[in-house]
């Protein structure tokens, strides 16, 4: 099956800050496959790491389509696809799990041994694949638009990361990097989860942002030696109940476990540059008991559970989408995002 044009307007990655917007094919469907009219793409964090490193070791190798945050239109729908029809609006996440594997069989589909991921949303069109289409696309709430559709993907990562830690209501979690996700962690630990946050990055406008999205106290991050005490004083001295780590740097982690209190919890949820390590002090993750977890991706069940907060208003695209931008000017979007240099929290990408 075919569209009537034979060529779409996409981002391709070439390499290290290589981006290239050109003309190629319109997918072409299989069996179960389908072709979605890209609406809106989201820019994210790992899509700016991977624009900086060229390439990521699990998502995607260059050449390749580029991108995976997406809401749009049905165009197309392949042979055997029953659950979907052309135009509808559809918002598909990026990956999907085979529910056969080791991992799947426990619950932890988002370690699945063929964990299929698709990447292409910053173009035109976008070919869905079969078991993408089968197990993780779902029908846009007529309450939400393309842009609060298109986060269900990174919002599905912070419904798991803070779900790792047991969070109970009135808990005190610590916030440590307030980039999207981060801001995501805020939000979804205050209205989702009753907690009192305490958000913590090195830029006071990013603890000023925090402190609009609901977060109870922002702390300006600086030497260790300072904000060790100033995070103990606002906790009677014990530290953070939770600490959800959302920097991604060994220094950060390692800080992480001077800010949790004796029996606590922190999730790792930034990820690390390749090859780097930390060094934790064996005595007091022993002595204090303290619990040590890390989240990687999502499952089809938080989409579905983002997806329900996103509809619910505890997140929206008001309060994260702060710049929109054509696709041809995507290259020039990405190069600002990697270098700190226009502000911008998520740009909608508009093919």
């Amino acid at each position: 099956m075919q569209v009537a044009v034979e060529t779409m307007q996409a981002a391709v990655l070439y390499g290290k800050e290589d981006v290239r917007l050109e003309a190629v094919p319109v997918p072409v469907l299989g069996f179960g496959e389908m072709l979605v009219r890209v609406r809106t793409a989201l820019t994210c964090g790992t899509d700016v790491k991977v624009f900086r490193r060229g390439y990521h070791a699990k998502m995607i190798n260059p050449p390749a389509l580029f991108g995976h945050e997406m809401a749009g239109d049905v165009v197309l729908v392949g042979d055997g696809v029953t659950k979907f029809r052309a135009g509808q609006r559809v918002v598909a996440a990026n990956s999907a799990p085979c529910d056969r594997c080791f991992f799947c069989r426990r619950g932890q589909q988002n370690l699945c041994e063929d964990l299929l991921f698709n990447n292409g949303a910053y173009a035109e069109f976008i070919r869905l694949p079969a078991r993408i289409v089968e197990k993780n696309t779902y029908l846009i709430p007529e309450s939400l638009d393309y842009k609060d559709a298109a986060l269900a993907e990174p919002l599905a990562c912070a419904v798991r990361g803070l779900e790792q830690t047991g969070i109970q209501r009135g808990d005190t979690v610590a916030v440590m990097g307030l980039g999207p996700i981060g801001l995501m962690l805020v939000r979804l630990a205050k209205y989702a989860y009753g907690a009192r946050v305490i958000a913590m990055a090195r830029r006071q406008e990013q603890v000023d942002r925090a402190l609009l999205l609901g977060a109870d106290e922002g702390m300006q991050m600086g030497a260790h030696a300072t904000l060790v005490p100033r995070l103990k004083a606002a906790t009677s001295g014990r530290g953070a109940d939770i600490v959800m780590e959302a920097i991604g740097h060994p220094d950060s982690w390692e800080l992480a476990t001077l800010l949790v209190r004796k029996g606590g919890c922190i999730n790792f949820f930034g990820g690390c540059p390749s090859g780097t390590k930390v060094g934790l002090d064996t005595g007091l993750l022993h002595y204090s008991e303290i619990t040590c977890k890390a989240s990687f991706h999502h499952t089809p069940a938080h989409i579905r559970q983002a997806i329900g907060y996103l509809a619910d208003g505890k997140i929206s695209a008001k309060q994260l989408v702060n710049h929109e931008q054509p696709l041809s000017d995507l290259p020039r979007v990405l190069h600002e995002m990697a270098h700190r240099r226009n502000g911008q929290i998520k740009t909608a990408i508009i093919p």
